[in-house]
């Protein structure tokens, strides 16, 4: 996705464990109506309008029960299709199109959720200087597939995972005895190519963080009248990122802030899938 060769490889292994999780032993239905391979096809259909996402995944899922499945993409992630499009067709033997449907679909369809919560974000900040992030809220062993979504979507990625980056949240300040000591000892721990984001809840935490000399403030559930102080009394000395409860219903407010990021945990936990059908299977031999 983003590195093809790595994530690829790591793709593979989830969703692996997703066909075991769903296939313990057999397909005991398929195994029922199909005791022999034949060659079928079946169709991709959009049932709501949205954006299509995942789709080398849905793919993947079918060419890793069986490498001889053909699938025929008439669309590209990214792309906005409306209820009823066409968006692929499988080929191959019909017991892997029974045994992988669903999981195949589970991805898309999710991924596509995601991707469509996102772009409808995204647009809500056209005309501001904010660019919208992801976070760590994500689906546990879905995240390599959940934000590529997000960037498919026109959103950003936030840190991949904890080695990925210095983040000290209100918990850290508390073990580390308060901001500026947080700020000090992850400076020394950390190597120096790492900038250090700290989660600040009020004013005053903003002042203790911009001293100490954080790379990165993120101002934490703190209302729009004291973001907007916050972001006035940084004046560019720190990037900025609102956090906090950020929805599509009160990013609003958050647009007049002017800060560099606003990250929101609902564009991957909160987001309803796109529905999506494999339709039309039968027999072509």
């Amino acid at each position: 996705m983003n590195n093809p060769i790595t994530e690829r490889l790591h793709a593979d292994e989830l969703i692996k464990l997703a066909l075991s999780e769903d296939i313990t032993g057999e397909d005991v239905t398929t195994n029922a109506v199909m005791p022999e391979k034949r060659l079928g096809t079946a169709d991709l259909i959009c049932k709501q309008d949205g954006v299509i996402c995942g789709l080398a995944v849905f793919a993947r899922t079918f060419t890793l029960l069986d490498d001889s499945t053909e699938v025929e993409l008439f669309a590209k992630d990214g792309d906005e299709v409306k209820r009823g499009a066409h968006i692929a067709k499988v080929t191959g033997d019909i017991r892997v199109l029974l045994s992988g449907e669903r999981t195949a679909l589970n991805y898309l369809q999710r991924m596509s959720g995601i991707a469509t919560a996102t772009r409808a974000m995204v647009k809500l900040l056209d005309g501001c200087k904010t660019k919208l992030l992801d976070t760590r809220k994500t689906t546990p062993n879905m995240r390599v597939f959940e934000k590529y979504a997000v960037k498919v979507g026109g959103g950003g990625n936030h840190r991949y995972n904890l080695s990925d980056g210095v983040l000290l949240k209100d918990n850290h300040i508390g073990a580390a005895g308060g901001v500026a000591k947080a700020i000090e000892m992850a400076r020394a721990y950390a190597p120096f190519v790492r900038k250090i984001e700290v989660e600040v809840e009020n004013l005053d935490m903003c002042r203790e963080a911009l001293g100490a000399g954080a790379d990165i403030i993120m101002l934490d559930n703190m209302s729009a009248d004291d973001m907007a102080k916050a972001v006035e009394m940084i004046g560019g000395r720190a990037i900025t990122e609102i956090s906090g409860n950020v929805t599509a219903q009160n990013i609003e407010n958050i647009k007049k802030v002017g800060a560099d990021f606003v990250s929101s945990g609902a564009i991957t936990h909160s987001a309803p899938i796109l529905d999506l059908s494999l339709k039309n299977l039968h027999p072509i031999d």
